[in-house]
């Protein structure tokens, strides 16, 4: 690294207390008395799915067992709307809660942290969206992802649908949880596609920070690799052997070291093109971001060559020749890795047409708050002509 990779000025940003060992949810109890032991009535945050799955019981019976009122909400929806944020708040204040615990994929912790912030606040939701405008403080927060993907239990973000299909981010340090509890054991059920999907959202993850055009830093960059490291090598083998924990441990590690790195240096064009596929034809965020990523890389790889150069020597061991051809190599690995899981890779596969590209391209261009972080600027005919190809 050079001297002046590191005198430049960065801040970095988060969650205090992590804990990463299969079977830890199952002490949940034990974590609350010591971080927080004046608490008495908890809200777990889900969805009815993985409430369904049975898997939250043991750490429920965990929070009884240390003198907890455990409430339930398990209502989230995928990309949670306003109106189920709003519900969940009321819950929260009817019941009187003094602790948050968000159970689930990047939904259920997104909606746990605005539980959080809004329970015991005056400020309405609406004003909140956008970069550091939450004002004040919140209730005592823990994350328990079930998914490894989103990183959303070490970030300060929370995505929620605010129209018919507009996404909106509040982006505030308020959000970071005081505690993340990474436990294998809970994401043993996931599906072979659901697990890709996640997997390679945490890869874009680790891709868009190390590459951030605004606040790429020595701290984020190490995350990314490592994070990288642990996805590259582990998630063929978490879609072909869900059981193996060994395996999917490193898996949610590694999506949580690749939410730390993105958390200070930010996302970009992947996930700004990734949002109006989820918003307006509900594919899931993960295989968004999948679907155009390659293409995105092609597109930014003329500003942003040296860096995927770099990536491709993490992902494919061995990799030599030119920047262009390590950066190819990259955009091969990532296209081999959706390939051999079995996700779709192609837009029309989940329902777009050439019809609906010029709809897609208006929603991306108003997703400012990661435009601007991309290595490379993206005009309205840059997105079209990337949704044409992923086509």
């Amino acid at each position: 690294m050079t001297t002046s990779a590191i005198s430049n000025a960065f801040s970095f940003s988060t969650v205090p207390h992590i804990v990463s060992e299969p079977g830890a949810a199952k002490r949940i109890g034990v974590y609350v008395s010591q971080h927080f032991p004046t608490a008495r009535r908890a809200l777990v945050v889900t969805d009815a799915g993985f409430l369904k799955t049975g898997l939250v019981d043991a750490p429920i019976a965990a929070l009884q067992d240390a003198g907890l009122t455990v409430n339930i909400f398990s209502d989230v929806l995928a990309d949670p709307p306003e109106a189920v944020v709003l519900q969940a708040v009321d819950n929260a204040r009817k019941n009187e809660i003094d602790l948050v615990i968000g159970f689930g994929g990047g939904s259920s912790m997104d909606v746990a942290k605005l539980i959080a912030v809004l329970t015991d606040s005056e400020q309405e939701l609406k004003t909140m969206y956008g970069i550091g405008n939450v004002k004040g403080g919140r209730l005592p927060l823990i994350q328990v992802p079930t998914t490894a993907g989103t990183g959303s239990e070490v970030t300060p973000i929370s995505i929620v649908t605010t129209g018919a299909t507009t996404k909106m981010g509040v982006v505030s340090p308020q959000l970071y949880a005081d505690l993340a509890i990474l436990d294998a054991e809970l994401t043993v059920g996931l599906p072979p596609k659901v697990t890709a999907a996640t997997g390679i959202d945490a890869m874009v993850h680790a891709i868009e920070a190390y590459t951030t055009k605004l606040k790429k830093n020595p701290l984020s960059d190490m995350l990314a690799s490592q994070a990288l490291t642990l996805l590259s090598n582990n998630i063929v083998a978490a879609c072909e052997d869900g059981k193996n924990l060994a395996v999917r441990q490193a898996m949610l590690l590694g999506a949580m070291l690749a939410g730390q790195s993105f958390a200070n240096a930010p996302c970009a064009a992947v996930h700004a093109l990734a949002y109006p596929i989820g918003g307006i034809f509900h594919v899931p965020h993960g295989l968004s971001n999948s679907l155009v990523l390659p293409h995105v890389l092609r597109f930014n790889a003329p500003s942003a060559a040296t860096q995927y150069a770099e990536l491709a020597e993490i992902v494919t061991p061995g990799v030599t020749g030119s920047i262009e051809a390590r950066t190819q190599a990259l955009i091969d690995r990532m296209d081999e890795i959706a390939r051999r899981t079995g996700i779709e890779t192609r837009l029309q596969q989940v329902g777009i047409s050439e019809a609906d590209l010029d709809r897609l391209a208006d929603d991306a261009m108003l997703q400012t708050r990661l435009l601007t972080n991309n290595p490379r600027e993206v005009t309205r005919a840059d997105a079209r002509a990337i949704y044409a190809a992923a086509l």
